[in-house]
């Protein structure tokens, strides 16, 4: 077993402190006295020895006070040097989050962005952020996250996710205010949709479209003529109904000129925007992208022109 150590403890060392004001006092009246005993040795006039013992009495009270009080002055330069420059530091950082938030207000005054909305994002997110339990601060931070993400790759003019998305296409429907048009390959996932309670909700917001002015029209492309495939012609009729523009183009007549044009699913809104479902080898939606690039526009347009034009 190790002994002892022989290394005193930090609360056991001497504290170091500074002589009191009565033993300073001692002090310069002992050092007075001593001076004046010393000029008593000479023939000097009493009014002299006076003032030396006075002299050498107030420099031993004095010096030390002096001392300490540039000791002390000293380590209140040091200190405001350090609370100066970390104040420095504080107030470059609070201009640059100044900085910051005066330029996000101002990118949020635009007349594009709905400011009040933007406002209540901030408030209601922080609120649910701070309030809520762990597993709601997740969800929230993880649909900020994803917000974000979306409005930073419409920046760059295409966004994607994985997967079919419903949201887009029916918030993009309900902000359509010239055109819609579509092409739908008719296949097992595109009967799923139209036989689907999202299908429902769908026709519903095209059906609004058209009210509000909107036009509609959609190009369902099949292998063979249609007259094979009776639910197409009862969804044909259906969406008619609503004032949908639907025509049906069959494949197997195409001229090679307009296989060219391409052949796969797309909706072009206001001929401003692209919404494009990708599917994999087994015909699940695969992928799913919003397209804005002017060229990719241009293209898209042209392509349901050819497509509509060769349709019965």
């Amino acid at each position: 077993m190790a002994g002892p150590s022989n290394t005193p403890d930090a609360a056991a060392l001497p504290v170091p402190h500074r002589p009191p004001i009565l033993l300073r006092t001692l002090n310069a009246v002992l050092v007075g006295g001593v001076g004046y005993l010393l000029t008593s040795l000479t023939e000097q006039p009493e009014v002299w020895k006076l003032t030396v013992s006075i002299l050498m009495g107030g420099a031993a009270l004095t010096v030390p006070l002096m001392n300490g009080f540039t000791s002390r002055l000293t380590s209140v330069e040091e200190t405001l040097a350090t609370h100066n420059s970390e104040m420095k530091e504080m107030v470059a950082g609070g201009l640059a989050r100044l900085n910051e938030v005066t330029e996000l207000f101002d990118l949020v005054d635009r007349p594009a962005l709905p400011r009040e909305a933007v406002a209540r994002l901030v408030r209601s997110a922080t609120t649910a952020g701070t309030l809520a339990p762990a597993i709601v601060q997740d969800f929230v931070r993880v649909e900020i996250m994803r917000l974000t993400a979306l409005m930073e790759h419409l920046s760059q003019e295409v966004a994607d996710r994985e997967g079919e998305d419903h949201d887009w296409i029916m918030t993009l429907t309900g902000c359509a205010a010239l055109t819609i048009d579509a092409t739908s390959t008719w296949s097992e996932a595109d009967r799923d949709l139209w036989r689907s309670e999202l299908g429902a909700r769908y026709l519903r917001a095209q059906r609004d479209a058209i009210e509000r002015g909107v036009r509609i029209r959609r190009l369902f492309i099949i292998e063979e003529p249609e007259h094979d495939l009776p639910e197409l012609s009862r969804l044909r009729d259906d969406q008619r109904s609503i004032g949908i523009d639907v025509r049906v183009l069959a494949l197997s007549g195409l001229a090679p000129n307009v296989r060219l044009a391409g052949i796969d699913d797309f909706i072009v809104f206001d001929e401003s925007l692209s919404y494009e479902i990708g599917f994999d080898l087994r015909g699940v939606a695969a992928r799913t992208a919003i397209d804005l690039r002017s060229d990719r526009i241009a293209h898209r347009v042209q392509q349901f022109r050819t497509l509509w034009e060769a349709s019965q």
